[in-house]
């Protein structure tokens, strides 16, 4: 059962990976094609969507146990990302040219090749100390350019989201309209993602950690 288990998340992982290198190569093109940092959306936004899409697994994978990173942390991010992708981006055509997309879908890009080429190679038990250690470093510089850039969206959302009046019917139910909701997830935003910066400030310590006791035994 291990094994069945390390072949499915190293077949998940590889196949996330790939994904991330298309999208990010697809970005690059359309930057050099264009000359403009307004053509992310266009150039990759589809095949992002789905790799977010997918990406709800790992929370799955969390509840199932098949892997230690539980289910709160993995529901946050993929809900944050969701939330900026299919609610907003997806859902206001006038902000897709904004080059906060750019800039937040180079830094996912860049993470996910990493974080997902990391996680297939240590399912195999190929994994060099290497690749951990950029795994966990590179995330320093790369977490908040992302955040930025989402929250720099959200912000510029604001004024459409209030005009379109945007989930009307969904939010009737709720004492609080989306405007307000996205106001309340901007000013939580900076919370939330110091609390995912933080544990992977943990884990960074964690792993590092133990490559360096092997390497005194």
């Amino acid at each position: 059962m291990p094994r069945l288990s390390n072949l499915y998340l190293f077949t998940y992982n590889f196949a996330q990976t790939i994904g991330w290198a298309v999208a990010l190569l697809k970005i690059l093109i359309g930057f050099t094609t264009t000359r403009s940092f307004d053509a992310a959306f266009a150039s990759s936004g589809q095949l992002i969507c789905f790799l977010q899409k997918v990406a709800f697994l790992e929370v799955i994978h969390g509840a199932l146990g098949i892997v230690s990173t539980g289910v709160l942390l993995p529901l946050m991010q993929w809900g944050g990302r969701s939330h900026y992708l299919l609610a907003i981006v997806g859902n206001i055509v006038e902000l897709q040219a904004s080059p906060s997309i750019f800039i937040t879908f180079v830094a996912w890009s860049i993470s996910e090749i990493i974080r997902y080429s990391n996680y297939a190679l240590s399912c195999i038990g190929k994994c060099p100390y290497w690749s951990t250690y950029i795994r966990y470093t590179a995330f320093i510089p790369l977490y908040p350019v992302g955040v930025a850039g989402e929250m720099w969206l959200m912000y510029q959302a604001l004024p459409y989201i209030m005009e379109k009046d945007l989930y009307k019917d969904f939010f009737s139910f709720f004492p609080f309209c989306y405007y307000t909701f996205v106001q309340v997830v901007l000013l939580s935003y900076p919370l939330l993602w110091l609390k995912l910066y933080l544990h992977l400030f943990k884990q960074r310590r964690s792993k590092l950690r133990k490559h360096h006791d092997k390497k005194r035994e």
